[in-house]
């Protein structure tokens, strides 16, 4: 389990727009928005749930879940923005986000 310190967490603490692409038209793409908060992920978003952590260094892990939709994505953080790639069930992409 990755330890966070509070400090270097609350680098990434936040609201943040993700916007989703996939490699696969059929699957689409989403800009969806998170909230960090001491290196913890969730959505502030009812239509959907998020969770994951932000290590020390910005990489982050999240699973992003919307009624029988399942996604798991990584990748890395800065201050401002980040990126990396997910994979669900039958679709695959890539991730950017950006603080708001």
């Amino acid at each position: 389990m990755l330890a966070v310190t509070p400090a270097t967490a609350a680098t990434f603490d936040g609201e943040w727009n993700v916007r989703i692409a996939s490699t696969n038209t059929a699957c689409g793409g989403a800009t969806v928005q998170i909230g960090i908060n001491n290196g913890q992920v969730a959505s502030p978003n009812g239509m959907m749930t998020a969770s994951g952590r932000v290590a020390d260094d910005g990489g982050i892990n999240v699973t992003v879940s919307s009624g029988v939709k399942r996604a798991i994505g990584s990748g890395h953080l800065t201050a401002t923005s980040g990126s990396g790639t997910w994979r669900g069930t039958m679709c695959t992409g890539t991730w950017t986000a950006q603080r708001i």
